[in-house]
């Protein structure tokens, strides 16, 4: 078995952990890089057909560049598995956009090209958004844009209790408002805790926000983090559903209108307009004060290799054409994300004021394999994960709970 294979099987395992028919780019009839060919893009947006804008930008994308684009829309976790799948069969897409927890999995696998061989301009992307598709000093791929967590509020609930939002800066004018929310008669916060990346992304803004580094899971920092959700739901600030909740239901909870606050992201904000109450967003606050780092959602759009390195110049191409500024708003509007460059988020603003909260929150946001961890990261998510379940379900404290946990993160990311 080659090196590429040996690697690619491995990397099957890891992408097990990080969820949130193969076209061949090698028997299209093209000659190396020649205009005239069919290029494979694939992307983890099935919920668009043929007669999206989404679609209708990835042909334009393709006539620009002289091409055919043949496009096909996965689920992501099954996007993920094709793509290994692809890469041992020597059968890669050209263009591959998915979730960029998974962009160091593929290029530890060595599926994918760098920036560099592709001749791919960064220099305009925000630092903190490329880093989720850097490992080992070198960046796959180029965010499309980016999503990210904040708090949501119901005005009504806050005026009730005499909270003013805008004074929430720290996690101890939270608390002191989760408490008069709660002896007003009404709910304080919601949020995903469930045992899976859906919780751990929503754990690491107070993980974060607490000054705790993934590679010490039972630091002070970390106690701390878990302490605070751990005492929310003791004192009856969140629901023990929070157990069980991913984030839509979370939302389905904050919809009732019953609650103050929802932790939850920038792709509600068409739900928000839906729940028939006045709302507001301020950013997750860190311990101390100010913005925590909330984790990174969203994709990159990278360039998987090819046997035919000829290709490399038209990939570039479309590459460079989805994530142009006129493109990035468009599409950034369409998914209800933030920019991936400054420019392009000061235009989304000049558009919709609403989004400054989340533009300040993303330049403030990290991605979960940012600070080189690539591919340990889902070895550390998990024990992470199963942590605060356990504090939570009150089966063991929370210094305990990310005790077990760093210990079985140390093991696995040895």
């Amino acid at each position: 078995m080659t090196t590429l294979r040996l690697r690619v099987a491995a990397a099957f395992a890891i992408t097990a952990c990080l969820v949130a028919g193969c076209s061949s780019s090698s028997d299209s009839g093209d000659t190396g890089g020649e205009a005239g060919g069919t290029y494979t893009i694939w992307d983890p947006y099935p919920q668009f057909d043929g007669s999206s804008d989404w679609v209708k930008l990835l042909t334009r994308c393709g006539t620009d560049a002289g091409v055919t684009v043949e496009r096909t829309g996965y689920d992501t976790t099954d996007l993920t598995n094709k793509a290994l799948l692809a890469a041992q069969q020597g059968n890669s897409p050209d263009v591959l956009i998915v979730d960029n927890p998974v962009v160091s999995t593929l290029a530890d696998a060595g599926v994918l090209t760098t920036t560099d061989e592709l001749k791919v301009d960064t220099s305009a992307i925000e630092r903190n958004l490329l880093a989720a598709g850097q490992i080992g000093g070198k960046t796959y791929g180029i965010p499309i844009g980016a999503n990210t967590l904040a708090l949501y509020y119901n005005k009504a609930v806050l005026d009730k209790a005499g909270v003013d939002p805008a004074a929430i800066k720290d996690w101890a004018a939270l608390t002191a408002a989760l408490e008069k929310v709660k002896a007003s008669g009404k709910k304080g916060i919601t949020f995903s805790a469930i045992g899976t990346e859906e919780g751990s992304f929503q754990f690491l803004p107070w993980f974060w926000g607490s000054g705790a580094n993934l590679t010490q899971l039972d630091s002070a920092q970390g106690i701390a983090a878990l302490e605070l959700w751990n005492g929310w739901v003791k004192s009856g600030y969140a629901p023990n559903s929070v157990l069980n909740n991913t984030q839509t239901t979370s939302w389905q909870e904050f919809a009732t209108g019953d609650f103050a606050f929802s932790e939850n992201g920038t792709w509600q904000l068409a739900n928000a307009k839906k729940t028939g109450f006045e709302y507001g967003i301020i950013p997750i606050p860190s311990q101390a004060g100010g913005t925590a780092p909330a984790p990174t959602g969203g994709e990159f759009v990278t360039a998987p290799v090819q046997a035919k390195t000829g290709r490399y110049a038209v990939t570039e191409k479309l590459i460079g054409c989805l994530t142009s500024a006129d493109n990035a708003y468009t599409t950034d509007t369409t998914l209800s994300y933030i920019a991936a460059t400054e420019a392009v988020q000061q235009k989304q603003v000049a558009t919709n004021e609403e989004l400054k909260v989340w533009v300040d929150a993303v330049k403030a946001a990290k991605g979960r394999t940012s600070d080189d961890l690539g591919t340990k990261y889902p070895k550390i998510s998990q024990p992470m994960w199963t942590a605060f379940q356990a504090a939570l379900s009150g089966s063991a404290s929370p210094a305990d709970a990310l005790k077990t946990a760093q210990t079985t993160a140390a093991a696995a990311t040895k």
